[in-house]
């Protein structure tokens, strides 16, 4: 399929997505298309600033009530679907894939299999179907970049090590420890609004919740495995509250190399975008005489226990971390909506890997266990007294 889009952002109403769009600003780059769920109003003041030529509303309504409010004239089209958000995905030069959770495999499948760049935020992809995703890039020769500032700082690593490869012993991906990391009480009970509250980066709802609970580093070790090709005893994680090292190889004589930055998406994104040139953009710098001390402290796994169950399901393999990654979407909203507390996500999701993990062969196979799972995790929650 020929490109007939430069840049597109989905997820574009999301943290992730208006901080790319600032980072591509910022860098000189016009934005073709925009996709997202259902927000008009956010969608509304993206158009405003960005004059894109595609808008993509995952919503019918929402696609119908935007298209109302745009200026007569206004020289863009607006669709919805799925199968408009693929097209699109498949149309684009570049895409930053951050559409949240697992409804963002579909245009980041689509953009693979036409060979085209992907700068991915959306790590549940790799995790429900990293293999696949994967193999259609390279079959089409497409690009996967990643966003994550974490596996951002170890791509970089890697290519700065590219002629030791051989002797890197092991990684490590830094963790903030999320807003829990020094609460002095139980967890169980801790509200919505608390979990949310990240010390450190600025992100949405449900990543913020994943932080709290440590799921997000185990879901960025199943994505380092599969983008780096590193078993599951290569990939350590540490506790780093001051989120300046970001990532750090380690090499068989016990040497190691780190990559550190400042904490901002825009500066990760605006990497990604000009991968592997550094890009001409500045978002803020490290002051090394005014910095202090860095701490780094091993992860608490009985306090928070899904960075285990996430390397679990990784030595499990088959559908094992597609169904991990079901769950616990499943489980995280519910905490959001308040039918579920604090520390019953970490329940869920084990209840639901051991019921449901088993083989899987093909890309239907995960996706038909992605859906079971979900429906699992939802009984689960229904019948459980952990509200």
């Amino acid at each position: 399929m020929r490109c007939e889009y430069g840049f597109g952002v989905f997820g574009a109403t999301g943290t992730v997505g208006r901080a790319g769009l600032e980072a591509a600003g910022q860098l000189g780059i016009g934005v073709d298309v925009l996709a997202a769920a259902g927000n008009v109003e956010g969608m509304l003041q993206l158009y405003a600033q960005h004059h894109p030529r595609l808008i993509i509303m995952a919503d019918d309504a929402a696609a119908a009530a935007l298209a109302e409010r745009l200026p007569a004239g206004a020289g863009c089209r607006v669709e919805h679907g799925d199968e408009a958000m693929c097209a699109a995905a498949a149309g684009c030069a570049t895409m930053l894939a951050a559409v949240s959770g697992a409804a963002g495999l579909d245009s980041v499948l689509a953009a693979a299999g036409e060979g085209r760049r992907i700068l991915l935020a959306n790590k549940e992809a790799l995790v429900l179907a990293g293999d696949h995703v994967l193999a259609a890039a390279r079959a089409a020769g497409g690009q996967v970049v990643p966003v994550d500032s974490e596996h951002n700082a170890l791509a970089e690593l890697l290519l700065l090590a590219a002629d030791r490869r051989d002797a890197i012993e092991r990684v490590w991906l830094t963790a903030s420890g999320g807003p829990f990391l020094n609460h002095p009480g139980d967890l169980e009970e801790v509200s919505p609004e608390a979990a949310v509250r990240h010390p450190v980066w600025s992100m949405g709802a449900k990543i913020s919740v994943d932080s709290a609970t440590m799921m997000n580093k185990g879901l960025e070790v199943i994505e380092a495995c599969r983008l780096f090709s590193l078993t599951a005893d290569q990939v350590e994680i540490v506790v780093h509250p001051q989120s300046v090292v970001h990532a750090i190889v380690e090499f068989a004589d016990g040497g190691c190399l780190a990559q550190c930055a400042p904490a901002d998406m825009r500066s990760t994104i605006a990497r990604a975008i000009a991968w592997p040139e550094i890009p001409a953009v500045r978002f803020g710098r490290i002051d090394w005489r005014k910095l202090g001390s860095l701490q780094f402290q091993q992860p608490d796994n009985d306090r928070f226990p899904c960075l285990q169950l996430a390397y679990q399901a990784l030595a499990a393999g088959g559908s094992a971390p597609a169904v991990l990654n079901a769950a616990n979407e499943v489980a995280v909203h519910s905490f959001l909506r308040r039918e579920l507390n604090f520390s019953a996500i970490s329940k869920v999701v084990a209840e639901t890997v051991a019921a449901e993990a088993g083989a899987a062969d093909t890309l239907s196979d995960l996706v038909a266990a992605d859906s079971k799972a979900r429906a699992y995790a939802g009984r689960a929650i229904k019948v459980s007294s952990l509200c």
